[in-house]
């Protein structure tokens, strides 16, 4: 019986693990379908990110004539830290096998991880474009990690786990409460999100102006299947930040329970969040305008500056009464 119960948690691991990767591109077909719609232009198909990783895959890959080892492995390594990744965020369900695992700060340690190596490939061309990626990734990066932990510790310090079922289950049976600290959290990880996965206005995905692009400048070398795996891991970075905010600070509808009406009721509940967070984020890029690289540092010190105020206002308001 205990091997049944097993088998049936790591199943659902490995259900939720492979919907966080098909679903991606889903989510960035509904985000630029809202875009479309938003600024009066002809909207393309909900599949078209499929259906443009589907080229990719197809296409013949295309090597500079320099590349080393790391340039060809990373995509592979990205891909699967991404794997990892998804593998420990509870999608639909918590209190799941992989639950002793899914800490957040190892969550912040894979991401480390998958920029680490993309840099490095971006610099092992030796071209300008690849460095200057690599630099802009590098700064950004050393600027979110900090305001991350931030927000992680103060979720740590209201759960008293840094662990995500332990928070998603907390928060469950606190219910509804406006906690300043939850709410200064969540500011900052949204402006951190924003910035790690390359939005408007820190970065703008669909753009190939060498003055302004960040996370394309690294990736202009691929091709084929090695720039299908990058783009589809990004489009699960942002998969991954996007339920991540759902689940933790709005977490109701998510299933407690590992029976077939919990689960369904689950995943309604995190596609409908995901879709009204996608509204937000469309509505929020269209009516901004890219800021200068050089206020992308004021924009993550105040994701910091965020943070921190709610570690702090926990300290003050909770802890000190």
């Amino acid at each position: 019986m205990l091997d049944l119960i097993d088998f049936k948690g790591w199943l659902l691991v490995i259900i939720q693990t492979w919907m966080f990767v098909f679903l991606a591109p889903l989510l960035v077909g509904w985000l630029t379908w809202l875009k479309c719609h938003l600024q009066n232009r002809r909207a393309p198909s909900l599949l078209q990110p499929y259906r443009n990783l589907w080229r990719l895959f197809h296409k013949d890959v295309l090597l500079p004539k320099h590349a080393s080892l790391i340039f060809r492995m990373n995509p592979y390594i990205v891909a699967g830290v991404m794997l990892i990744a998804a593998s420990i965020i509870p999608l639909f369900v918590v209190r799941m096998p992989s639950s002793a695992t899914a800490d957040v700060i190892v969550l912040v340690g894979f991401f480390a991880l998958a920029k680490f190596f993309q840099s490095l490939a971006a610099m092992d061309i030796g071209t300008a474009f690849g460095g200057m990626g690599a630099s802009r990734e590098m700064t950004v990066s050393a600027l979110a990690e900090p305001a991350m932990l931030m927000s992680v510790f103060t979720l740590a310090m209201v759960a008293h786990s840094t662990n995500l079922s332990t928070v998603v289950e907390t928060l469950i049976q606190h219910g509804l409460v406006l906690r300043p600290s939850l709410l200064f959290a969540f500011a900052g990880l949204v402006l951190v999100a924003i910035a790690e996965t390359g939005r408007i206005p820190v970065d703008n995905p669909s753009t190939h102006l060498e003055l302004t692009m960040i996370h394309e400048a690294m990736v202009l070398e691929y091709s084929g299947r090695m720039l299908a795996l990058i783009e589809w891991s990004s489009m699960t970075k942002l998969m991954i930040y996007g339920v991540l905010i759902c689940n933790v600070f709005f977490p109701w509808g998510i299933a407690l329970h590992h029976d077939f009406y919990s689960m369904f009721i689950g995943f309604i509940a995190i596609a409908s969040k995901l879709m009204l967070l996608g509204v937000f984020l469309v509505v929020a890029e269209t009516v901004l305008a890219k800021m200068r690289l050089f206020r992308v540092p004021i924009f993550l010190s105040l994701a910091f500056t965020l943070s921190l105020l709610g570690l702090l206002s926990y300290i003050i308001l909770e802890v000190g009464s």
